[in-house]
């Protein structure tokens, strides 16, 4: 399954917001420096949706606010 994520980093509280059935807004603390945020965006959405963080991947948007991750449940 491929999820769109826009991504908030250095924001004041870690967050997943679910807009549709496949897009979700995600804010985390972590600055977007080497890949901080996105290591953290990853282990936020493996809590939500309640599966091993090694089956989330980053596919698209390693530096952009949009992203698109592969969820394999």
């Amino acid at each position: 399954m491929l999820i769109k994520v826009k991504a908030f980093p250095s924001s004041k509280e870690d967050e997943v917001i679910k807009k549709s059935e496949d897009s979700f807004d995600v804010k985390v603390r972590e600055k977007p420096i080497m890949g901080q945020a996105n290591k953290r965006m990853i282990i936020l959405l493996s809590y939500y949706f309640e599966i091993p963080k090694e089956n989330i991947r980053l596919i698209k948007g390693f530096k952009e606010r949009n992203k698109i991750f592969e969820i394999k449940c």
